[in-house]
């Protein structure tokens, strides 16, 4: 597993075009607004404020850059569905998330984050599908897997490969964490550190 030895935020973003034009690995996180996507990128970090948390939905507004050992680069985009914000930023949002996933030569990889307490949600099922048809690499990351029984959990993640399965062959590499836990940090983390070697 890696070791996370220095984690420091850059700078945000509205548009990927004005995103660090440094060549290295990128990997961005990303999900419907109250999935615990800051939670989830602390623990991983094992920082406790780097990425705010909010009890509002929808806090991260903008692309959010964080220099992990000097080697890498973490990103955090707005969430995507729900949020307490007109409409109109809304669109902004997936257009943000949208264009930084097809156009950001540097990501490496694109973690979709997913509420593992509710079955199939559809925004989550349509954004795969489109990464899947603009060739986004993508992983899945269940969250929050300490909040369910083991046998709800199953269910849960039985009826995602399902659904997924309308669409995909072979489906993609799935996570499965607890930020208060610290379940899956070394499976991700491993996971990052291997595809930096390629």
């Amino acid at each position: 597993m890696m070791d996370i030895k220095s984690a420091t935020f850059v700078s945000s973003f509205t548009d990927y075009r004005q995103c660090p034009d440094i060549n290295i690995p990128e990997y961005a996180f990303v999900g419907r607004s109250n999935v615990g996507k800051s939670s989830l990128i602390n623990m991983l970090l094992d920082r406790k404020n780097l990425a705010k948390t909010s009890q509002t939905p929808g806090k991260t507004q903008l692309i959010n850059y964080f220099l992990i050992n000097d080697t890498w680069h973490l990103v955090d985009l707005p969430g995507y569905g729900f949020a307490k914000v007109k409409k109109s930023i809304r669109k902004d949002f997936n257009r943000i998330i949208k264009d930084y996933a097809a156009y950001r030569k540097n990501l490496v990889c694109l973690f979709v984050l997913i509420d593992s307490r509710h079955k199939p949600q559809n925004n989550d099922i349509l954004f795969m599908k489109w990464l899947g048809e603009n060739q986004v690499p993508f992983v899945m990351v269940f969250t929050k897997i300490d909040k369910l029984s083991e046998l709800a959990l199953k269910k849960n993640i039985d009826f995602y490969q399902e659904q997924m399965l309308q669409h995909w062959e072979i489906l993609p590499e799935m996570f499965f964490t607890s930020a208060e836990k610290k379940n899956g940090r070394e499976k991700m983390l491993g996971y990052i550190n291997q595809l930096n070697q390629l």
